[in-house]
């Protein structure tokens, strides 16, 4: 068991049956999966068709053991070392996303941005998804979107801030978060940090903010 006492009072996972559904378990997407059991919360579906390599350690929750293995076996295997009480809950999608709809919270945690934007397209008039949020990373900053799904104008916002290709993406990013650097590391821990607490928030009956950008070496953080 894991003793939540501390966060208890601003946090109970319990009251809401809602699946979490966590879609790239790379670097943003595995910390956030660690971020979210560490709060108690264990109903999560993982979705990512990747395995473990070696380069996935300096940036990713995964350790040498895991090298080779599917990257949602791993990670339960970690996430079931910080709370043995994911074991019954988590569900495990080693196909990746491949078009099937999606209840509950959405977190966008997959390098393509042109994946994303069709499961935010595949789920527009979804009355089922709560929220979606979405992670993007570079070395330096990073940025979080998120929209309630119940407003039509934020949740076309965050589709219409998907409005570039993956190519264009890496033009602005010559160096990837997988091939890198101790500098994403921080970077990712500092955005998913944010981005978990933005879904806290919302859970506990707050607006959700639709925007966070944070540069994790100039420290600078903005929220809108």
């Amino acid at each position: 068991m894991i003793d939540l006492s501390k966060s208890y009072e601003f946090f109970q996972p319990e009251k809401h049956d809602a699946r979490i559904h966590i879609v790239g378990c790379g670097s943003v997407g595995s910390t956030v999966a660690e971020n979210l059991a560490r709060c108690g919360v264990t109903n999560m579906t993982l979705w990512d068709f990747d395995k473990v390599e070696p380069h996935n350690l300096a940036n990713q929750m995964f350790r040498q053991q895991d090298i080779g293995k599917p990257k949602v076996e791993a990670l339960l295997d970690i996430l079931q070392e910080i709370n043995p009480d994911v074991v019954n809950n988590v569900e495990l999608k080693p196909e990746g996303w491949q078009g099937k709809l999606m209840s509950g919270y959405i977190f966008l945690c997959v390098d393509s941005i042109e994946l994303r934007r069709k499961i935010v397209e595949k789920h527009m008039d979804s009355p089922y998804v709560k929220a979606v949020f979405d992670f993007r990373t570079r070395l330096e900053d990073a940025q979080h979107y998120a929209a309630d799904w119940s407003d039509y104008k934020m949740k076309q916002d965050l589709l219409n801030s998907m409005n570039f290709s993956h190519d264009e993406a890496k033009e602005e990013t010559p160096v990837s978060a997988c091939n890198v650097t101790l500098s994403v590391c921080p970077t990712v821990r500092i955005i998913c940090a944010y981005g978990v607490s933005n879904f806290m928030n919302f859970w506990n009956g707050k607006p959700i903010k639709k925007l966070i950008l944070a540069d994790a070496f100039n420290y600078i953080l903005d929220a809108f």
